[in-house]
């Protein structure tokens, strides 16, 4: 999984050069060399080679973790790994991000050129009490974009806060299904499956799960995410 986002790596770079004495060209060189094959690194990926981008918001940026390889993309991405699977879980999670905040950043976030995406946004939609027609909206605007660019997606369902009341929930937890099937997702029905309400997997915001709840996830989570990848390589071999 990608550490630092690129434009933030390159900027590294130049702020280095700008303050150190010059040391000849072999030095420019090779930070030369290094920049290239930074902003390469997409082309030069091996043919076989899978790219999935895990769009979503604070679930899947790691939210109250200390490392981010304890969070969702990363212990993903190990996980597939495990399993023989050539993969790159590109982390593009932003915490407090709703499904609006989450269709205006698509696009940007599609420059990764990823092979799959695994959308993950409503959460903050249901705290915020958002109305579920704005909400599927939005969710039915993503997946429309994705399949015009013929990405194959996982969409992660998720469940209203029961305080909002039955008919919210109701018209809220219908999205997903509903979405997943009109434009033919992948659909995890529940991303917090097994970890909602159990302290022991969750930090003490109750919200998030912690490093062992991140687990669970990706333990549940895993098969769907494996027939997102038979998609991709049904594709690539048609």
């Amino acid at each position: 999984m990608r550490k630092r986002p690129l434009l933030v790596q390159i900027a590294h770079i130049w702020h280095l050069l700008r303050g150190a004495p010059r040391r000849g060209w072999t030095v420019l060189h090779t930070v030369t060399l290094t920049v290239l094959l930074t902003i390469t690194a997409p082309s030069l990926a091996a043919p076989g080679s899978i790219r999935i981008l895990a769009f979503g918001d604070s679930l899947t940026a790691g939210y109250g973790l200390d490392d981010l390889s304890l969070a969702f993309p990363a212990q993903l991405e190990k996980a597939l790994r495990a399993k023989g699977y050539d993969v790159e879980v590109i982390q593009s999670g932003v915490s407090g991000e709703t499904t609006t905040g989450g269709l205006n950043r698509l696009d940007w976030s599609l420059a990764e050129k990823p092979d799959a995406v695994i959308l993950e946004l409503g959460g903050n939609d249901g705290l915020r009490a958002v109305d579920p027609a704005v909400t599927r909206e939005n969710v039915n605007a993503m997946l429309a974009k994705l399949n015009d660019k013929k990405i194959p997606v996982l969409l992660a369902g998720m469940m209203a806060p029961p305080n909002l009341g039955r008919d919210y929930g109701d018209r809220f937890n219908s999205i997903y299904p509903d979405m997943a099937e009109k434009h033919g997702a992948v659909l995890y029905p529940f991303f917090l499956d097994g970890v909602a309400a159990d302290p022991a997997l969750n930090q003490d915001d109750r919200i998030h799960p912690n490093p062992e709840g991140v687990k669970v996830v990706v333990s549940r989570i895993l098969p769907f995410v494996e027939k997102l990848i038979a998609r991709i390589t049904d594709a690539r071999a048609s």
